[in-house]
């Protein structure tokens, strides 16, 4: 999809929204705009389970809990994601969409829903038992919580997911293993009601850098090759998504994604309504991106952004971010995901939510 072809999209759903009453304003009486009340604006908000991770047991977790994790649970108990409705109901009042990250899924006392993975991480081959969205059990486990979410009110709006692998890598087993790993996500993510899903690039955690070529102009033709790669695999996720109802996304996470203008290459190439963005407001390589590299992407955003506080970068400011995304037309959902900060997890996505609403 051209840029111009993008705009007039954009238009669309923009247009749409204003006569649904969704947006930073809406249509009034006689065609004048409002503000948003403040039930429309929570409306536009998702709880993420990231900045609660420490009250998420999971196969993985270490035997000795760290004093931050401690100190949290002793706060505010434990979680699973059945659980995760009715402390967003008490923790987020009025906000009714909700962000799962896809390490939370599965009943851990279960191993007949966890398959083994090997995989590559800093260089070093790790081993982890993972939840299988296609296994028996977990199908019903699946089910379940759907209508644990249903029963409840309560809506599953993206799955932040890190279970697909190599999506842009060389090796075509490793990047078929990849895709047939999201398309079993994307089938679970259409069981919950889920409009979008996250599938990282996969490939180096660190950008391939250019070459000195033809008097000393710069070619990089290892991205080329990621590139290439990461457009055929997110075209045919992006398939498997409209024939299920879920959206592929793609966050400037690391690797091949860290640059904003990457994204838009993958997301054009792949010409589908079926992948886009979903925008993170802190995962840039440098100060710079925070506002720049967002505007980047904002127009190829749609459906969700991950609102984000972290204290490694001195700028991070929530409002401006969210003006960004506003400036762009955006009209979908604001997950709050606290990375790191002066505060635990709850209090810093309390936080985020604050700043989102007031700029909304």
């Amino acid at each position: 999809m051209d840029f111009s072809r993008r705009n007039l999209f954009h238009g669309a759903v923009g247009a749409a929204a204003l006569s649904a009453g969704v947006g930073s304003a809406v249509a009034g009486t006689h065609g004048a705009r409002r503000e948003l009340t403040e039930s429309e604006k929570l409306a536009r908000i998702a709880v993420n389970t990231w900045p609660l991770r420490p009250l998420f047991a999971s196969r993985g977790s270490s035997q000795r809990m760290s004093e931050a994790t401690e100190a949290m649970r002793k706060k505010y108990g434990t979680l699973t994601l059945f659980d995760l409705p009715a402390f967003t109901k008490e923790r987020f009042p009025g906000v009714y969409h909700m962000d799962v990250f896809s390490g939370f899924f599965g009943d851990i006392k279960d191993e007949s829903m966890y398959t083994s993975s090997t995989f590559v991480f800093n260089g070093q081959e790790r081993k982890m038992m993972e939840f299988d969205p296609s296994l028996p059990s977990s199908k019903r486990w699946v089910d379940q919580l759907a209508n644990k979410f249903a029963s409840t009110g309560m809506l599953c709006h993206h799955i932040s997911n890190n279970a697909p692998r190599n999506i842009c890598v060389p090796e075509a087993n490793l990047r078929k293993e990849g895709i047939e790993t999201a398309k079993k996500w994307l089938d679970a993510a259409a069981t919950l009601g889920a409009k979008t899903m996250r599938v990282n690039s996969g490939g180096p955690r660190l950008t391939p850098t250019a070459k000195a070529q033809g008097g000393g102009y710069p070619k990089n033709d290892e991205i080329e090759m990621y590139l290439t790669h990461a457009i055929e695999s997110f075209k045919e996720m992006a398939d498997h998504g409209g024939k299920v109802g879920v959206k592929v996304t793609i966050e400037n996470h690391w690797g091949l994604t860290a640059d904003p203008t990457n994204i838009r290459i993958i997301i054009d190439q792949v010409n589908s309504p079926w992948c886009e963005a979903s925008p993170d407001f802190c995962n840039w390589e440098h100060e710079y991106m925070l506002y720049h590299g967002l505007a980047v992407v904002a127009p190829y955003a749609h459906s969700t952004v991950h609102a984000k506080y972290w204290n490694r970068w001195k700028n991070n400011d929530i409002q401006r971010s969210t003006r960004v995304m506003n400036e762009a037309g955006f009209q979908g959902i604001f997950a709050l995901e606290y990375e790191d900060g002066p505060w635990d997890g709850v209090e810093g996505a309390q936080h985020i939510m604050k700043e989102v609403v007031a700029a909304l």
